[in-house]
């Protein structure tokens, strides 16, 4: 009976002992925009593969709230089970913007299985802010126009409703001069227009997106590019021939009626002329 106890020993240290040979993921990493989030992982033993079969991984996340609670109490939620890719992609596991995580992933065989390597993440803190989804320029009577949209999270919505204090750096620049030469405007606004720019001169303008709580800022929009208009009113030729027009018009309307009012004068003139002769005639 004490063989066989010790023999169970024996074989269960065996056990733990090959648990332990395999290797678990290494440097961790998050790939993030918004709110995509796509969790990476490193593990290169392929002798260890090709002696335990065929690996495979396994990913989960835990809010901390959840992880104060006692361990057999913890709801560890997998995302990714035994996928053969080295990373997982965490965007619809419905992670809130606001919470705080741990996120986890181990290697597996048919038989084995690694220990667990963690990351903590939080989005609002660690998720990289997106530049503007996009943004159209357009030369309006000799000001430049520009309509930023918003970046836009993995369900379309607007990120200001997560990050209500996201601001815009727009710079520009006149073209062919370096960026660097270009001056910069802070807004909150969509819609911006610069003014006191020159005139039949080209523009460049490219927007980024920034959080001043954590310090975010995104990379730069597309550049875009455009010409001023020749002075503050394009129109202006039209305008001017739409008032010489109006002006004639007029014109020729009030000498239309001043000899319409001369002719009723001369006309009535006229009558009472003939009828005073008539009554000299008839005396």
């Amino acid at each position: 009976m004490k063989a066989l106890r010790c023999f169970s020993l024996l074989l269960s240290l065996s056990v733990v002992t090959a648990l332990g040979d395999l290797s678990r993921p290494q440097n961790l990493s998050l790939q993030t925009l918004n709110t995509q989030y796509v969790l990476h992982w490193d593990w290169a033993d392929d002798q260890q593969t090709a002696v335990n079969g065929t690996l495979t991984f396994t990913a989960q996340y835990l809010s901390v709230l959840q992880s104060r609670k006692a361990a057999h109490k913890q709801k560890w939620r997998t995302v990714c089970a035994d996928v053969s890719e080295r990373h997982c992609d965490f965007t619809d596991a419905g992670l809130n913007y606001w919470g705080i995580y741990y996120l986890r992933v181990r290697a597996n065989t048919a038989q084995w299985f690694s220990s667990w390597t963690n990351i903590s993440f939080c989005p609002d803190r660690d998720a990289d802010l997106g530049p503007p989804s996009s943004v159209k320029l357009t030369s309006v009577k000799g000001d430049l126009e520009i309509v930023i949209a918003d970046p836009l999270s993995s369900t379309n919505e607007s990120m200001k409703t997560l990050a209500p204090d996201m601001h815009y750096l727009i710079q520009y620049w006149k073209k062919p001069e370096d960026y660097k030469k270009g001056k910069v405007l802070k807004t909150k606004n969509n819609v911006v227009t610069l003014s006191e720019l020159d005139g039949s001169t080209w523009y460049c303008v490219r927007v980024q997106s920034c959080c001043d709580f954590y310090n975010k800022t995104s990379v730069f929009s597309d550049t875009h590019c455009t010409r001023t208009e020749d002075g503050k009113c394009s129109d202006c030729e039209m305008d001017y021939r739409w008032i010489f027009i109006a002006g004639v018009t007029a014109a020729v309307l009030v000498l239309a009626v001043i000899g319409y009012i001369i002719y009723k004068r001369n006309s009535k003139a006229g009558l009472i002329q003939k009828r005073d002769d008539w009554r000299d005639d008839g005396e």
